[in-house]
């Protein structure tokens, strides 16, 4: 059985009304879908996220 993962934006610190989540096959995928999410509805840009951001937002992907 295949598990898929996902990320629900409102899960992260500071971003609670945001209704985004993202649903994908594989963590890779989530974090592709996770830095487009963060760039259009944030205007963020995710390569200026350090480590520690990494891996509290690593830790938001959740099996679906």
């Amino acid at each position: 059985m295949n598990t898929a993962f996902s990320y629900a934006c409102k899960d992260c610190e500071g971003m609670e009304a945001c209704p985004g989540k993202v649903i994908a096959a594989t963590k890779d995928e989530v974090w592709k879908l996770m830095e487009l999410h963060a760039v259009v509805a944030h205007g963020e840009d995710p390569s200026s996220w350090d480590a520690d951001t990494r891996a509290y937002l690593g830790t938001l992907i959740k099996p679906a």
